[in-house]
């Protein structure tokens, strides 16, 4: 994947041991999977009823199954975005990524359905929870502000 990142093989996808090892392995593969916009494969890593946390659109909720959508308008709105791991750390079912992740503002976004063509760098941190070797919850923190600093959008206001 990244720069420096020691990360075990795989063959299959969803495949994991249940140990940190493998479940680093799953991870790798979903990333893998975004940056070749395979949407299709997108359930071999993540569950049915996997819970996004991370916030795609403000004031979004946080509803089972609802990060399969949110993948897809993310790779809709920035057609060549990258999620590059640059260190993964695992303890039992939870796996740490530090992420470089980066793109330009091409489609439509929920957000900003009008695209800017700016570009964006941001270092990301993802929480994986991993059970029966897919990903069952993600959180994340990002720097949104420089995200949107960098893509020329606006700030959300609450309502």
């Amino acid at each position: 994947m990244g720069q420096g990142v020691n990360v075990i093989s795989v063959t299959g996808h969803g495949a994991s041991n249940g140990n940190g090892e493998g479940n680093k392995a799953v991870i790798d593969g979903f990333l893998r999977a975004v940056n070749e916009r395979r949407l299709a494969d997108l359930p071999d890593y993540l569950a049915p009823d996997v819970v996004d946390h991370n916030k795609v659109i403000h004031g979004e909720p946080d509803e089972p199954g609802a990060a399969f959508d949110a993948f897809a308008q993310q790779m809709a709105a920035f057609g060549n975005a990258r999620m590059e791991a640059r260190q993964y750390v695992a303890e039992g079912d939870t796996v740490v990524a530090r992420l470089m992740v980066s793109g330009t503002h091409t489609g439509a976004h929920p957000r900003m359905p009008e695209p800017t063509h700016r570009s964006f760098e941001v270092e990301q941190i993802w929480i994986f929870t991993v059970a029966d070797g897919r990903i069952s919850e993600i959180r994340a923190v990002s720097d949104r502000l420089g995200m949107f600093v960098q893509l020329g959008w606006d700030w959300p206001t609450a309502d």
